[in-house]
């Protein structure tokens, strides 16, 4: 149990996606989340159902790119809890394009939402856990991070980006007792997932095909994964990654 700490959750504004299963079940865990997401009025109806069925959930619009967004939320987490005992960075965009279709824009954004807001997120939450001497980073990843896939060119190098960079936080951060972990979905159906085969149709059927588990994942089969890095169960493991792919990669 982890009662009396604090969560942040990023891009959990959707009903049906990662960042909002793992903040339900960090909050059923007793945990005070604080969940954000660049469309304000969305994650504040997430928190308000979770509020209804008895979660401490607070909403708060956030652009994961902007370092002042990052210190406001963190100075308002501070003042209002004392205290960060986890960070889970979820906030991510896909926009799938074979290299010929990839624009420069496409490349920045993801890079930048997907990578860029990771580095911003455990560097606001550092000062706070080393002061506590504890805490869990747990950075959203991808398969695609690990393998080729094709379509994922700027999605796959900003999802290896977070694969790395999560291991080399992780050994600057480990005499702190503070860990960093990285989490790899394979297909979960999630609102991102039905943009991806929206664009590309062909290569979802190849992909979906080849599942070993001959379907696609649910949010909570990686919500379970987050909550249990964050909780005391895993308090040697750091500098890992975890995949959560129905077996897709072991091929």
């Amino acid at each position: 149990m982890t009662q009396n700490r604090t969560a942040i959750v990023t891009g959990a504004a959707s009903d049906a996606g990662l960042g909002y299963a793992a903040a339900r079940l960090l909050a059923q865990d007793v945990m005070t989340v604080y969940i954000t997401d660049i469309d304000g009025n969305a994650v504040m109806k997430r928190a308000e159902e979770l509020s209804a069925n008895g979660c401490k959930v607070v909403a708060a619009q956030q652009d994961v790119t902007d370092e002042s967004a990052w210190n406001a939320l963190i100075s308002r987490v501070k003042e209002e809890t004392g205290r960060i005992d986890a960070l889970v960075n979820n906030a991510g965009i896909a926009v799938l394009r074979m290299m010929d279709d990839l624009t420069e824009e496409s490349w920045d954004r993801q890079i930048d939402i997907n990578m860029k807001s990771v580095y911003m997120g455990c560097r606001a939450v550092l000062p706070m856990m080393k002061a506590q001497e504890s805490g869990s980073i747990v950075n959203l990843s991808s398969v695609a991070g690990m393998i080729g896939i094709p379509g994922c060119t700027a999605y796959s190098a900003s999802k290896a980006g977070v694969r790395v960079m999560s291991k080399s936080i992780a050994m600057e951060v480990a005499a702190q007792n503070i860990r960093v972990n990285t989490v790899h979905p394979g297909m979960i159906w999630t609102d991102m997932q039905k943009v991806a085969i929206k664009d590309n149709p062909e290569q979802y059927d190849i992909i979906t095909q080849g599942i070993p588990m001959k379907r696609m994942g649910k949010p909570d089969d990686i919500a379970q994964m987050v909550l249990f890095l964050v909780s005391d169960r895993s308090t040697y493991i750091t500098g890992s990654e975890f995949v959560v792919d129905g077996g897709m990669t072991a091929q």
